[in-house]
C-alpha cells in the first residue's frame, strides 16, 4: 500500500503528483529531493533506492533520467513498490511512445487516467498494457521523436542487413499511423547486463551474465509468434565445473543456469526443439530472464598500474582493449578509479591524434575519469595520468606499496549493441499467416551492457 506517487525530473521539478490517501505531508516531494540531492551519510554519492525520513518511507528509481517515487508511512515490501514503479514507467511508455519530461507534461490528462486505474486508493490494481485498453479512454499526443535524444546510444535494431532506428518503436500501442493504418511489426531485444572481476593479475575471478529477452508487438489481432532459441541451449549445468572454460567455451554450447518466461509463453515443444509458443500481450513484456555463470571472453580486457614517480608524485598508467570483432563498436564507455585520498591534483596524456576522449579529476572524492564516446573491436586505448600529492605525508611511509593498496579498483560501464557474450540467438520468429500477403516486419536487437564490470590493482 502506498500513499504518495509522483515524477521529478532531474532538476526536482514536480511533473506528475498523485496523493491517493492524505496520509504523507504535501510536501513530501521537496523534502525526498532535498534528501536526494544532499545526500552524504555513509560517503554514498547516491541514496539508495528506500530510505526514510521522519517516519515516511520513499521508494524511487530512475528511468531515463525522470525519478519515479512513491512514499507511504506503512511498513510495505520495498522490492514490491520498486517493481510496482518498474511497471509504471513502462505502462506509461506503452501508451505515450516516448519516456520524458515533455511527453509526460503534453499527456497529463492520460497519464493520471492510467495511475487512477493502476492504484486503487493506494493499492495495486492491475499494470497490465492490455487489461487497462478497456478503461483508457484518452488518445496520446505524440511527441516527435526527432527532437529527443535518443533513450539509449545502441537504439539500432536489424532485420537482415537493414537497420532500423530505435525510435521505430517509439510510438504508442493505442495511437495508429498517419492515416488510420497500424504499421505492423514486431520488435525484440536481447539484453545482456555482464558483472566481471578481474584479479590484479587480469585472471577473471567472477563473471555472471543476467539476460532478457523483451518483446514489444504492434500486431493487430494478436497472432501467435513462435521464436525458436539456439538448438544446443541447456538449461542447469548439469554437474559441470562452473569455471571449466573449454567444456563450456569452446564446445560452442550455451548453458543457462536458470530462466523464467512470462505467463503468456507455452512451453509444450521447448525441451525438443527449444521453441517458445505465445500469443503477445500488448505493450512492452520480458519473454524470458535468464542468468549465466558459464565462462565467457569478456569483451574488455583492463590493464592497470601506479606507481611512485619522484617525490610526493605519482603515475597511472591505464590501459583497455577491446575483446569483440573489428566490425563492432562500443558506445558511452567510462572508466573509473579512486586514487589515494592524498592527491590533489592529476594530469592527463591520451595518445596523439585520438577524438572522442574525455578525461577528469574530481577532486571531491578523488577519482579519475576516463570517457569515450566510441570503442571500436579489436582497438587498445591507452591513457597515462601524472598525480601530485599533497605536502604533509611526513606520517606516511610514502612508497608505491601504499599508493597501490590507496587506489582502486578500476570500474568500467559500457554499451555494445548487436553483441552478446553468451551466444544466445533466436534462430527464427514466426508469426501465424492471416493471409497469404500478411508479411509483418520483424525487427531483433543485441545489447550488452556492463553491471558490474571491476579490475583489481
Amino acid at each position: 500500500m502506498i500513499s504518495q506517487f509522483f515524477v521529478l525530473s532531474q532538476r526536482g521539478d514536480n511533473i506528475v503528483f498523485r496523493d491517493y490517501r492524505g496520509e504523507v505531508a504535501k510536501g513530501s516531494a521537496e523534502i525526498f529531493f532535498r534528501k536526494v540531492k544532499f545526500w552524504k551519510e555513509d560517503g554514498q554519492e547516491e541514496a539508495p533506492p528506500v530510505f526514510n525520513v521522519d517516519g515516511v518511507n520513499y521508494f524511487h528509481v530512475k528511468v531515463v533520467g525522470l525519478l519515479f517515487v512513491a512514499s507511504t508511512r506503512v511498513n510495505v515490501s520495498p522490492s514490491l513498490v520498486l517493481e510496482l514503479l518498474q511497471r509504471i514507467a513502462r505502462v506509461i511508455k506503452d501508451y505515450l511512445g516516448v519516456l520524458s519530461e515533455d511527453s509526460l507534461r503534453k499527456n497529463f490528462v492520460l497519464v493520471y487516467e492510467l495511475l487512477d486505474e493502476v492504484i486503487d486508493f493506494g493499492y495495486m490494481q492491475t499494470t497490465s498494457t492490455e487489461v487497462l485498453k478497456s478503461y483508457i479512454f484518452n488518445e496520446p499526443i505524440m511527441v516527435d521523436a526527432a527532437r529527443l535524444q535518443p533513450l539509449h546510444p545502441a537504439a539500432i535494431f536489424m532485420q537482415g542487413t537493414k537497420r532500423m532506428p530505435g525510435t521505430a518503436i517509439t510510438k504508442s500501442v493505442v495511437a495508429n499511423e498517419p492515416g488510420g493504418r497500424k504499421r505492423e511489426e514486431i520488435f525484440v531485444d536481447i539484453i545482456e547486463k555482464i558483472s566481471v572481476t578481474f584479479s590484479s593479475s587480469g585472471y577473471i575471478l567472477t563473471s555472471e551474465i543476467d539476460g532478457t529477452i523483451q518483446m514489444k508487438s504492434y500486431l493487430t489481432g494478436n497472432p501467435e509468434i513462435r521464436l525458436a532459441l539456439n538448438e544446443d541451449l541447456s538449461i542447469g549445468r548439469g554437474g559441470e565445473s562452473a569455471n571449466d572454460y573449454r567444456s563450456s567455451y569452446g564446445s560452442g554450447a550455451v548453458i543457462l543456469d536458470d530462466c523464467n518466461f512470462h505467463e503468456s509463453v507455452r512451453l509444450d515443444s521447448f525441451d525438443m526443439d527449444r521453441t517458445l509458443a505465445l500469443v503477445p500481450p500488448d505493450g512492452e513484456f520480458p519473454v524470458m530472464n535468464y542468468r549465466m555463470t558459464q565462462e565467457f571472453k569478456p569483451p574488455f580486457h583492463i590493464n592497470c598500474l601506479i606507481e611512485e614517480a619522484g617525490h610526493l608524485k605519482g603515475e597511472v598508467i591505464l590501459k583497455v582493449r577491446a575483446e569483440f570483432p573489428s566490425n563492432i563498436t562500443a558506445n558511452t564507455v567510462v572508466l573509473e578509479m579512486p586514487l589515494p585520498k592524498y592527491t590533489t591534483r592529476a594530469s592527463f596524456e591520451l595518445e596523439p591524434g585520438v577524438t572522442g576522449q574525455r578525461t577528469d579529476f574530481k577532486g571531491a572524492n578523488k577519482k579519475l575519469e576516463w570517457d569515450l564516446e566510441k570503442f571500436v573491436g579489436g582497438v587498445e586505448h591507452t591513457l597515462r595520468a601524472k598525480l601530485t600529492f599533497s605536502q604533509d605525508l611526513h606520517e606516511l611511509w610514502f612508497n608505491s606499496a601504499n599508493i597501490t593498496k590507496e587506489a582502486g579498483p578500476v570500474s568500467m560501464t559500457f554499451t555494445i549493441p548487436m553483441y552478446n557474450v553468451s551466444r544466445l540467438q533466436v534462430k527464427y520468429l514466426q508469426i501465424a499467416k492471416k493471409s497469404s500477403s500478411y508479411n509483418p516486419y520483424r525487427w531483433v536487437r543485441y545489447v550488452t551492457q556492463a553491471n558490474s564490470y571491476v579490475a583489481r590493482i
